[in-house]
């Protein structure tokens, strides 16, 4: 009696049989069972063969050495044999990861383009979690970056890529009434959303703009939403991450107004401060500050809504996140300066920032550490906007310690850096610790990347999840699926991938519609 496959059998189903079984084996193929032709039927044989080409089984070398499938005598396949056995990964590491990351390898493309999402792994933080919150600055956590906080890194990027969601799923807001309540899909089933963030810019366009283009809609609003307060709420979680934690996302620039505050850039005094040598730039201070018609001003919803919560958890282990891109990251940075003082004990505050501008200058900056607020500046080096606005006095004199050390014994130099750095509405100052990734350490996205894909947020996370060390950038086990990469930068993907994709015939659109509505919405106030 033949072993075989049942006719009946649909070839859909056929994922639950495992090639590795021996019943199953045929000495040509590890992955044709035994079928008689009257047993199984034409479209099982087309389903079976197409699945052995996916697997790339064919190219396995003898045991005489002899390469099955492509043994032809070709120079091309002897220049392959000879390469293979010199092993050059021995000589240079990152080959291997090279290697490994090849299109030829279906297998793994094929996860890496695959609905399902893979994360590093979520290892308990406990008693360390103040260290991945940065109560060290992150000391000895970021080269090679640690793995724990790789996975936070990327987790706090996503809140920010679901208030991108949010937003553009339904960016208009009314002039005339406040805004009704949101729903977020967060990726984190763990938290809730309990509050709706609103930015407002104190400039105005002309009426004349909305006469010439009435159809500009949202564009042109000068309230939108910014992003959400959440908290988790899941016991399990709260024990993983050693305290109840609160995440305050803000997305980056949307609107025509926002642009126009970011090119506000001269920088002023914080009205709040006590220092008048504490300055930011004008159009962050403006978003941050300004309500609106229907809306309260971004700080006092922040305020308000970090002393409701504190006073609610109050007696547990609390933290603060921040989290955001672009303008969102500098607006973090303005958020967590206003929470910092909002009452006599606020629970750590950390902020995780995503190709950030500059934001204020020495003076603030210097505020920021005093209050123990701490921040991680991802920067990606290709990235032009997290060298800008302004003139960055002190980052010029930093690349030299020995000459800044030499020219700070100078008393008169001193003080006349000191009048610059005072006096100078352009002299602006980075805020942090830094964790730089870059694009061309991506062996999937072209070297030569657009000014776009440099400072795309998941360019960011697909950068970090890769990170390795500054001694091997891009590890060759990175988790994060490429589909959505693909989907938003594929001009800016290597040939080779985005090819493979095609050949896949992955539906990457329906994957990510699918994957967004899985999340459970959170309702917020």
């Amino acid at each position: 009696m033949h072993t075989g496959i049942s006719s009946t059998l649909p070839a859909p189903n056929l994922h639950v049989f495992h090639p590795r079984r021996a019943s199953f084996m045929c000495n040509n193929s590890t992955l044709n069972p035994v079928v008689s032709s009257s047993a199984a039927p034409s479209s099982t044989r087309q389903h079976l063969s197409n699945l052995e080409k996916l697997l790339q089984k064919t190219n396995q070398t003898g045991p005489e050495g002899v390469v099955k499938g492509c043994s032809n005598g070709s120079v091309e396949t002897k220049g392959k044999v000879l390469l293979e056995r010199l092993n050059l990964s021995r000589i240079w590491p990152e080959m291997s990861a090279a290697d490994d990351m090849s299109p030829r390898n279906l297998n793994r493309l094929q996860r890496l383009l695959s609905k399902t999402m893979e994360y590093s792994p979520r290892n308990n933080l406990g008693s360390r979690w103040r260290e991945y919150h940065g109560c060290h600055d992150w000391s000895g956590l970021l080269d090679p970056l640690d793995e724990n906080l790789r996975r936070e890194v990327v987790r706090y990027g996503e809140f920010v890529q679901a208030a991108y969601h949010c937003f553009h799923s339904n960016p208009a807001m009314s002039a005339d009434e406040a805004p009704l309540p949101r729903h977020v899909s967060l990726p984190e089933r763990s938290y809730k959303v309990t509050k709706s963030l609103y930015a407002t810019s104190s400039v105005g366009l002309p009426q004349w703009v909305d006469d010439v283009a009435p159809n500009l809609g949202w564009m042109t609003q000068q309230s939108s939403w910014m992003g959400f307060v959440a908290v988790c709420d899941d016991k399990r979680e709260i024990q993983r991450m050693g305290r109840r934690d609160i995440v305050i996302a803000l997305r980056g620039t949307a609107t025509c107004l926002e642009w126009t505050e970011n090119f506000r850039a001269q920088l002023v005094e914080i009205s709040e401060s006590d220092d008048p040598t504490q300055k930011a730039g004008c159009g962050f201070l403006s978003l941050h500050k300004t309500p609106g018609a229907h809306v309260p001003s971004l700080a006092e919803s922040v305020v308000d809504e970090v002393q409701r919560l504190t006073e609610i958890y109050k007696g547990e282990n609390l933290s603060i996140t921040i989290t955001g891109h672009s303008l969102g990251a500098a607006l973090s940075l303005l958020v967590a300066d206003e929470i910092s003082s909002c009452a006599p004990q606020v629970p750590p505050i950390a902020v995780f920032s995503f190709g950030g501008p500059r934001v204020g200058n020495k003076g603030f900056a210097d505020q920021l550490n005093e209050k123990n607020v701490k921040v991680l500046r991802i920067v990606n080096s290709q990235d032009l906007i997290t060298k800008v606005p302004g003139v960055f006095i002190d980052g010029r004199l930093k690349q030299d310690p020995d000459k800044l050390e030499e020219e700070q014994r100078n008393e008169s130099f001193a003080r006349v850096f000191n009048m610059l750095e005072n006096n100078n509405p352009w002299a602006y100052s980075h805020v942090g610790t830094e964790l730089k990734v870059d694009t061309k350490m991506s062996p999937y996205l072209k070297p030569n990347a657009d000014v776009a894909c440099c400072h795309d947020l998941e360019a960011y996370l697909h950068l970090v999840d890769g990170f390795l060390s500054m001694e091997c950038p891009f590890r060759s086990n990175a988790k994060r699926s490429l589909a959505k990469l693909i989907d938003n930068q594929k001009s800016n993907v290597k040939q080779l991938y985005t090819d493979e994709a095609l050949s896949l015939n992955l539906e990457r659109r329906d994957s990510f519609s699918i994957s967004m509505v899985s999340c459970l919405p959170s309702p917020s106030r």
